[in-house]
């Protein structure tokens, strides 16, 4: 809550910072303008004590407009409205099965990312805030391993010479700290990553599908470790 000469405004309940500090300007405009506009039942000669308690008022609105549009275009008020790691979706049909991601997009903002910023054996979330869930609307098969469907939060294992180990874990509707523990794992396969160009921002697709088959890619920086998944099925009779 702020309160301005009388003007008392109440931030809404999930109202955006930057939204309500457009607001409260508006409510400053306002008051500047009473503030510069004199009386229309005044006298042609104004009393000077007025004017000049008037002109204080104005420089004060002026200064505080000035101010607040600073706050607003600047980092404050503008960046807090906008989460570091943006939300993405993917959905993609392999044959009749329909699989849907829902995952943060950290940045790397040339941080050196797997070695470093995640490091090696030990177990890291491919995401940001919400953990990463992944939703199989059949059972499939991920690396040759069957997987029933529902929905699953996603875990990796990065190692430096070796084969990833990617996890699949029930607990689906978590934060993506601290992992949930392995007796929450559906599944655990071994998945060599691969070199490819600089990605970014973080980001789960699917470059190749075909009839029941098709490879979820994870890629950040040069780094994508490609999930082959099979969906088959057949159609009752």
């Amino acid at each position: 809550m702020i309160q301005l000469s009388g003007c008392v405004l109440f931030r809404a309940r999930g109202e955006g910072i930057a939204e309500y500090m457009y607001g409260i300007n508006h409510a400053l405009r306002d008051k500047c303008l009473e503030a510069d506009s004199p009386s229309s039942n005044s006298s042609s000669s104004a009393d000077p004590q007025q004017e000049s308690t008037r002109m204080s008022s104005k420089v004060a609105c002026i200064s505080a407009v000035a101010i607040l549009i600073l706050a607003i275009n600047g980092s404050p008020a503008r960046s807090q409205g906008y989460p570091p790691s943006q939300r993405g979706t993917v959905t993609q049909n392999v044959a009749f099965t329909e699989i849907s991601v829902a995952y943060g997009r950290p940045v790397a903002r040339g941080r050196q990312l797997f070695g470093a910023l995640v490091p090696w054996d030990a177990i890291w979330h491919p995401g940001a805030d919400s953990a990463t869930r992944v939703t199989f609307s059949r059972d499939i098969l991920v690396e040759g391993q069957p997987l029933r469907a529902g929905e699953y939060s996603l875990w990796m294992i990065p190692r430096e010479s070796a084969p990833w180990t990617v996890i699949f874990s029930r607990a689906a509707r978590v934060f993506h700290l601290p992992y949930p523990g392995a007796n929450r794992d559906a599944l655990r396969v071994d998945v060599t990553p691969e070199q490819a160009s600089h990605m970014e921002s973080f980001a789960i697709y699917f470059p190749m599908v075909l009839r029941d088959s098709t490879v979820m890619r994870l890629h950040w920086g040069t780094t994508a470790v490609p999930i082959r998944i099979k969906a088959p099925y057949t159609r009752a009779r």
